[in-house]
């Protein structure tokens, strides 16, 4: 099954959490926080937790996140995790990685597998689909 939503961000928090040891790299690392909404077939909301290795002069880099997500998939309720990754050299989106989390489905959508991705139009919309599957 295959459902897509248009989302936004609200509340990025970035902290003062480093790595141990802050090893000094070309890029800054950072870890930071923030909520998303969803509206489409994927209908709800998502706590994030963000790292990455950044820099925001160039807009190069790469990042790693981890969703918990709360809301419906195509009309079926309950909550899931799901992790991503991606790079970037400024003005492009490269090295996707997605991956709905095994085991962490709840209620209707206990069961939960996939994967999916993350698409940005030239407006800057960003926009959400999953490939799934339930048990």
């Amino acid at each position: 099954m295959e459902a897509r939503a248009t989302f936004s961000t609200k509340n990025f928090k970035p902290t003062d959490l480093t790595p141990t040891p802050n090893i000094a790299t070309g890029l800054p690392v950072s870890i930071s926080f923030m909520e998303k909404s969803y509206t489409g077939a994927i209908d709800g909301i998502s706590s994030t937790s963000f790292t990455a290795a950044f820099d925001q002069a160039s807009r190069r880099g790469s990042y790693i996140a981890l969703e918990s997500f709360k809301g419906t998939v195509n009309g079926v309720e309950g909550s899931f995790n799901f992790i991503h990754s991606a790079s970037t050299t400024g003005t492009d989106r490269a090295d996707e990685f997605f991956c709905i989390v095994g085991g962490s489905g709840t209620d209707g959508l206990e069961g939960i597998s996939g994967s999916g991705g993350i698409t940005i139009d030239t407006d800057g919309t960003h926009h959400l689909w999953l490939a799934y599957h339930l048990e």
